[in-house]
């Protein structure tokens, strides 16, 4: 039996009354939440927080429900009161509506840095709230990211030079070039600490308009870099502050394959924490006007989705997903994408769809795609690549030694292995673990035992 929609009470708030206005058009047109969420490029689930009045509505997306729905204009006309409820004093607002800039940061991702707000939550911030965010990171950013003490950062000029903002983009450069190479931990995350803190207190010095987007852009890129360090290290409260950070400068610069790139991001670290279904909506939630975003961009996100899909059981969706992906990068001119993509190629791309397929081959569907494709990443990554060659070898490894020869499987990790040792990589000695425990399979061969054995001995250290 159907479970009754819950009842809503547009009396309470104008953020309710919108609710109720959108549950009343979409009803009234036949259509389910998902159905809705499709149509105007969000989630089910979105329509479902919206109309319960949950999350506050973004212009755009009342606009597109207005057209889907052909309202007139009703749901956008009852914006107006809702922004009035948000420019209201506290005590005269929703309690999950944030309305003043002295409001502490950490208290608006959750109360404390140690108990952080979800991720997707971080999507739903009205104007109002977005523009008093970034005020306040500007004066407060210590309240927001966990960064390195005062006493380490440079002072900021007064105000923002073109060199000050070549200065972020080379940092983020290098230090992306670094995550890839040595992995996240050790010397590479406290060098990026030092990086964002700068570059986000420069935030709150004067800024010619003409700088403004390429600033809030360049620390954007920077964030991401820092918060994939932070994930590589496992300090993952961290690397969402860091993400979601990157998506409202993103956002602010109005800078659509930045704001991808963050989306991807947190998608991926969502779908790793072990909440794929988040995973799948920050993913989708990247390709809203894929028009904008380039063949590389379009293709990550779409493989963002397949490994999200894939963790769900979602086998034929997390396919099709995998081929819409393929579709994109077939059409991937490398002279044509921006710098930030250039880690995005073939062995890229084989790697990343090779991930997706191994959760599915884990769930019985053929494996013969999922070697290939990793054996494809193994073969074809350069050397400043050399965690992303680790982690798509120790897949290969976990996925024969699951399905195929298990001989072969140990030289593949017994290599993989030596590999990891030359990294920082918190994640690579995850991976290593789960093929010790896919070893755990073959106890009647001996290489498999010393396999995990050797394993036991690194991910211990």
């Amino acid at each position: 039996m159907p479970q009754r929609p819950r009842d809503l009470h547009p009396e309470r708030s104008a953020r309710e009354r919108l609710g109720a206005e959108i549950r009343r058009w979409r009803v009234l047109r036949r259509l389910s939440q998902d159905q809705l969420g499709a149509r105007v490029h969000i989630s089910g689930d979105l329509i479902s927080k919206l109309e319960k009045g949950q999350r506050v509505c973004k212009q755009q997306y009342a606009a597109d429900m207005d057209a889907v729905l052909e309202t007139g204009g009703a749901i956008s006309a009852l914006l107006s009161p809702l922004q009035a409820d948000v420019d209201k004093p506290p005590r005269d607002v929703d309690n999950s509506l944030i309305s003043s800039v002295g409001t502490p940061l950490g208290a608006w991702m959750g109360g404390t840095l140690e108990v952080p707000r979800s991720t997707f939550d971080w999507n739903e911030f009205s104007t109002m709230l977005r523009r008093n965010f970034l005020a306040a990171a500007s004066a407060a950013t210590g309240a927001l990211l966990p960064l390195a003490s005062a006493s380490s950062v440079t002072a900021v000029p007064a105000t923002v030079r073109s060199a000050d903002i070549d200065q972020i983009n080379t940092a983020a450069t290098t230090l992306r070039s670094w995550d890839n190479l040595y992995g996240g931990a050790g010397a590479v995350r406290d060098t990026a600490r030092v990086q964002v803190q700068w570059a986000a207190n420069l935030l709150g010095a004067d800024c010619p308009p003409p700088l403004r987007g390429g600033l809030f852009t360049a620390v954007s890129g920077l964030a991401a870099a820092v918060g994939s360090s932070a994930f590589d290290a496992f300090a993952h409260d961290d690397a969402q502050r860091y993400f979601a950070f990157a998506t409202l400068c993103a956002e602010e610069a109005d800078n659509w394959p930045s704001r991808a790139v963050s989306y991807n991001l947190r998608s991926r670290h969502a779908t790793w924490r072990g909440d794929p279904d988040t995973g799948l909506t920050l993913a989708e939630l990247g390709l809203i006007r894929a028009d904008r975003l380039s063949p590389a961009e379009r293709s990550m996100l779409h493989n963002a989705r397949a490994r999200a899909l894939a963790k769900m059981g979602k086998t034929q969706q997390a396919l099709a997903a995998i081929g819409e992906s393929d579709d994109s990068f077939a059409g991937l001119v490398p002279a044509n994408e921006g710098p930030w993509m250039a880690y995005y190629d073939s062995a890229q791309h084989h790697g990343d769809t090779g991930h997706a397929l191994f959760d599915l081959a884990l769930l019985g569907h053929p494996p013969r795609s999922a070697l290939l494709r990793l054996q494809t990443a193994v073969d074809t990554h350069t050397a400043g690549y050399a965690r992303s060659r680790t982690f798509s070898r120790t897949k290969l490894a976990s996925l024969r030694m699951a399905t195929g020869d298990p001989a072969e499987a140990v030289a593949d990790g017994r290599i993989a292995l030596a590999e990891a040792a030359q990294l920082r990589s918190l994640r690579a000695k995850h991976e290593l673990d789960e093929l010790r425990g896919l070893a755990q399979r073959h106890p009647e061969l001996p290489d498999a035992r010393d396999l995990r054995e050797q394993i036991s001995s690194m991910v211990t250290a």
